[in-house]
């Protein structure tokens, strides 16, 4: 296009070059057509919009006068291998710096995004997708949780009433003791490397025999039907280290009447993001994301049994996102880029793990994909 014409062409220097200017101005000002994802995450979002009606609820697990059942439990683990290969090879194509020494995301970022205030009802729909690429400096950079709250100040005690019978002091109690359990689980620094979570074994209630043995046992000899990842989010800190001091939280604690009069169920359902790095300090990040729901059960003392200053797990549900699937080995594994060929192959419909706006999918699948991490 820029070629000189030809020495008996009729054309003089000076207009070929203000021709070639021209062209060259207007092929820069030519409208782009949107990349396929683009038109998939734009799609996706329309049709959430669009439909706006909440699917029905779960509820799993025994009534309170079974004294020694367990809580059901179940886990859905869910592996980034398909998109984010995509998603990889586009990044490389585009932004080489994205995968040079230095790590993802060489260019700086911009400036924090606002946070966003606290979840009071369950969401509309997905939120939008976030720019930019994670740091050791920024590590939720491209994540929708770059907006959300950090630690357990983002598990807000909703204000406390009387419900189905049971008092307001009694409800007040057991959701702060329902909090301190769900950071136990999913926030304490020394669990998330591992550690035996002491702290949210002792808040469950000793009657809950079964249910603590089961625990204690997943912990000590892990198997794929007792997991003790269906409960506590853990890492194996000789293979990944949490970059930072921060996990993002997201999500909300109600209370309603329970199944009978004088009992009250607490429904905590959060979804947590953790940014990792692999041991011995790694470049590239990677975003581990965990949505646990925990209801908990509360009684009228003079109706039912139970122990003063304990919790009664009626049920855990939840799904791990970006995760390589080694089912029961007690351990979630994060995926980064350099796994993801050599990962188990995914399967199921695409999934959003940012969208709070969805009831979790009931189905036990080992393996499916999301959309983003």
């Amino acid at each position: 296009m820029t070629d000189k014409p030809s020495e008996d062409s009729s054309i003089s220097d000076e207009a070929w070059q203000k021709f070639v200017q021209d062209a060259e101005r207007d092929q820069r000002a030519a409208p782009k057509e949107p990349s396929a994802r683009a038109r998939m995450v734009t799609e996706r979002l329309r049709q959430q919009d669009a439909r706006g009606e909440e699917p029905p609820g779960w509820r799993t697990g025994p009534a309170w006068q079974e004294m020694n059942g367990r809580a059901a439990r179940r886990r859905k683990v869910w592996s980034a291998l398909g998109v984010l290969l995509a998603v990889g090879v586009a990044v490389i194509a585009l932004k080489p710096s994205a995968v040079l020494p230095g790590g993802w995301g060489s260019e700086p970022a911009g400036p924090p995004a606002s946070p966003l205030a606290p979840e009071t009802s369950r969401p509309s729909g997905a939120p939008a997708d976030a720019a930019g690429l994670p740091t050791r400096q920024r590590p939720f950079t491209g994540s929708p949780a770059d907006r959300w709250a950090s630690g357990a100040a983002a598990i807000e005690v909703p204000k406390a009433k009387a419900v189905g019978g049971v008092s307001a002091e009694r409800i007040e109690a057991a959701l702060r003791r329902t909090k301190e359990f769900v950071v136990a689980s999913n926030l304490d620094r020394e669990v998330l490397y591992g550690a035996e979570p002491k702290t949210a074994l002792g808040l469950v209630d000793p009657l809950q025999k079964d249910y603590l043995a089961d625990l204690r046992s997943a912990l000590r000899h892990p198997t794929v039907k007792n997991d003790p990842t269906w409960t506590f989010t853990r890492f194996d800190p000789d293979e990944v280290e949490l970059v930072g001091t921060e996990v993002k939280v997201r999500g909300r604690m109600t209370v309603e009447p329970g199944d009978t009069a004088g009992k009250a169920l607490i429904r905590a359902d959060y979804t947590f993001v953790y940014p990792l790095a692999k041991a011995g300090g790694g470049t590239e990040i990677s975003r581990a994301i965990v949505r646990r729901i925990v209801e908990v059960d509360v009684s009228d003392p003079a109706k039912y049994q139970g122990t003063d200053g304990r919790i009664w797990v009626y049920a855990i549900d939840g799904e791990i996102s970006n995760d390589d699937c080694r089912l029961g080995d007690g351990i979630i594994r994060p995926q980064f880029q350099a796994d993801l060929m050599s990962g188990p192959e995914s399967s199921g419909e695409a999934f959003d793990p940012y969208d709070r706006s969805r009831e979790l999918n009931g189905a036990e699948e080992d393996c499916g994909t999301v959309s983003r991490t």
